[in-house]
């Protein structure tokens, strides 16, 4: 098993992979060389705060065809925006892969198609799987327990790739919708912004907000529910792990939500995302906003939240504007 990407999910990934026994490769390609650099140094990862595991096997830049040979399944640990570019570099050195596992929570920025979509044109014989669920990279490098949602277009294929990485500490539940699946993933991102709206209106002003708060969690998850449905996926994938279960972890602790919080306080928000993706943190949520408007107007949804949200970040409203949309 290799996983190509050394970010931080990537990297806690293969670190899972590693304790539960898999022989594990870990590729870092040119846009992970500070990372890399440290890894190789101490065998940490600047985000994370555990060591690699004596299993994982480090591979820089210049070392592909060595960490693709014999792989049987290939962890694509790109995010949305970067996820056809790993897959043109990896191509030609996994062809022999039978799974090809995509952790990406978004759509493509430039063509709005799913992740599994872009691997599945990129990557032709391997069988696609998209990860879904509460995952915070942390946790999972620190073996602290989970439970998450593997789809294929085969519920038997996700069953197949998911089972040697299932242990307690990563308990694993399979579907076969990917769509539902995909669109949970990207969404989820979108609503801790909002939440994190009001954890920063709440630095600033001294409120809690909590009710507030869990009044927009429920008007996000109904919201959810109506565009996963809209466009194909399931109501009760958006219910479960992959919707709900991530949107609560996304929204309590997630990168994410640290953006909106910092909205919240007054940054503004195009220099916000400069600086965080300055200090190495990818912020999937701010383009997802964009997809989320447009695949709902699409199909003549109204999304009262999520549309909140798209005019604090791109229209210059005031992120209490939020507080308009509770019910």
């Amino acid at each position: 098993m290799t996983v190509f990407g050394a970010g931080a999910m990537g990297t806690a990934f293969a670190m899972h992979a590693a304790r539960v026994g898999l022989p594990t490769s870990l590729w870092a390609n040119e846009h992970d060389l500070a990372a890399y650099a440290a890894m190789r140094d101490e065998r940490k990862h600047p985000l994370l705060p555990e060591h690699l595991p004596d299993g994982v096997e480090l591979r820089g830049p210049h070392e592909l065809e060595a960490a693709a040979r014999d792989v049987e399944i290939a962890v694509l640990a790109a995010n949305s925006a970067g996820a056809r570019s790993l897959a043109s570099m990896v191509r030609e050195h996994v062809a022999g892969a039978r799974v090809a596992v995509s952790v990406a929570k978004g759509l493509e920025p430039t063509t709005g198609k799913r992740i599994s979509e872009v691997y599945g044109e990129e990557l032709a014989g391997a069988e696609v799987v998209v990860v879904g669920g509460p995952c915070l990279a942390r946790e999972l490098a620190e073996g602290l327990p989970t439970a998450a949602i593997w789809a294929s277009g085969l519920t038997s294929a996700a069953e197949e790739a998911g089972k040697p990485f299932d242990d307690r500490r990563y308990q694993l539940s399979y579907t076969d919708d990917v769509i539902g699946v995909e669109l949970c993933s990207m969404m989820k991102n979108v609503a801790a912004i909002g939440l994190g709206l009001l954890d920063g209106l709440g630095k600033s002003t001294g409120i809690g907000y909590q009710n507030a708060k869990a009044a927009l969690f429920t008007r996000a998850a109904r919201e959810i529910v109506e565009l996963v449905t809209e466009l194909g996926g399931r109501a009760e994938t958006a219910m479960g792990l992959a919707g709900i279960g991530d949107q609560l972890v996304t929204s309590l602790g997630g990168r994410n939500r640290l953006y909106g919080e910092l909205v919240g306080t007054g940054d503004p928000p195009e220099d916000t995302l400069r600086e965080l993706e300055a200090g190495g943190l990818t912020v999937e949520g701010v383009e997802s906003t964009r997809h989320v408007l447009r695949l709902a107007s699409e199909r003549g949804i109204e999304l009262p939240y999520h549309e909140a949200i798209h005019r604090v970040l791109f229209d210059g409203a005031r992120p209490h504007d939020v507080l308009e949309v509770l019910r």
